[in-house]
């Protein structure tokens, strides 16, 4: 998998241009979702290198990120006479990245893309590292390829129009980089005022949080061994967000992976060994900035037959990454029906359930 270019911008409109330049191309393709094209278009669009660019807009949120609106994608990509040597640039939050990369990856098996993430959550994790994809059968990210954008850009001001929801989704993720790193990072990101913003101190913690999954992703491009890393929390809170899909009410992802977080300590405590005041202070973040999903008992089989569609699997077992410390990574760890089943007693106890 080629290394895609990485850019925190300190003037977006000069790195766009750069990274337009460097994609030679036949015609101009941008997507957005029904927000970024009301918030974000009208600046952009007085660029030179994106007035004549043909605009495709879906429906915003990851209730969207599905095969009809892949196929609406793809259907004016058709009728506006894209081609393999067309460019597709992605503006949006994590369901716009993935969405347009799988887009842009199938169209006339490949065309070039750039990704301009506006949310926390995408600039952190889903633009970058070359996953694309959408959710299928009531399954989170159930289809998709690994394919690269040729430049993610990011450019942190668009946070200072991020609300307190979208923000702190994003944040659980850069949370999750913190955990699989070093204790100075987690306990920075601990600390870290979630009510009164810092945004030069953020953009730094955003750049360090990028660096963190680019030098994993670098390792292991396609996800067979230390890239996994990159999945703690996500076993339990993709099952999270999947159920949540189901009932009808939908999750913000950051928020399910946070949840996921609280799980999947647990099991590192009980078997891997994770501290238990390093355990205890990362959950207490947790209750106070993300509130509780509420579940009872009666969904726990629910629950346990979507984790064992999550793609980690394998033979059957159910896959997690664990940690025994902060940067201590165990990956392809498995637990048993009553020990997953005992992990949602815990999440349900300390979070108030």
């Amino acid at each position: 998998m080629s290394k895609q270019e990485v850019i925190l911008c300190t003037k977006l409109e000069t790195s766009l241009a750069r990274a337009i330049e460097k994609c030679q191309h036949d015609k101009l393709f941008i997507l957005t979702d029904e927000h970024t094209s009301r918030l974000c278009m009208p600046v952009l669009r007085q660029t030179n290198y994106l007035k004549e660019a043909v605009e495709i807009t879906i429906g915003a949120g990851d209730v969207h990120k599905t095969l009809e609106s892949l196929a609406a994608v793809w259907q004016v990509l058709s009728s506006q006479g894209a081609t393999r040597h067309s460019l597709l640039i992605n503006i949006g939050g994590g369901m716009v990245t993935d969405l347009g990369g799988f887009a842009a990856a199938t169209f006339k098996r490949g065309i070039t893309y750039i990704n301009i993430p506006t949310t926390l959550l995408a600039m952190v994790d889903a633009s970058v590292g070359g996953k694309t994809g959408i959710n299928f059968n009531g399954l989170k990210n159930e289809v998709g390829v690994f394919a690269p954008a040729a430049s993610v850009l990011i450019e942190t001001e668009f946070l200072r129009s991020l609300n307190a929801e979208n923000f702190i989704s994003g944040y659980a993720e850069m949370l999750k980089h913190g955990l699989i790193s070093n204790t100075e990072h987690w306990a920075e990101l601990l600390n870290f005022n979630t009510q009164a913003i810092d945004y030069d101190h953020l953009k730094q913690l955003v750049g360090q949080s990028v660096q963190i999954k680019e030098e994993i992703v670098m390792q292991d491009p396609f996800e067979h061994g230390i890239r996994k890393a990159l999945n703690f929390g996500h076993t339990a809170g993709h099952a999270i967000e999947s159920l949540a899909l189901a009932e009808n009410r939908p999750l913000l992802h950051g928020y399910a992976v946070a949840w996921g977080i609280v799980c999947e300590l647990y099991l590192s405590h009980i078997k891997a060994g994770f501290p238990k005041d390093k355990m205890r202070q990362t959950i207490q973040f947790i209750q106070e900035n993300y509130g509780v999903f509420a579940f009872d008992c009666k969904q726990y089989d629910q629950l346990y037959a979507l984790m064992q569609h999550d793609k980690k699997n394998t033979a059957g077992a159910i896959n997690f990454t664990l940690l025994e410390d902060i940067g201590v990574i165990r990956i392809n760890q498995t637990a048993d029906k009553e020990t997953i089943f005992e992990m949602f007693d815990f999440y349900r106890e300390c979070m108030g359930v």
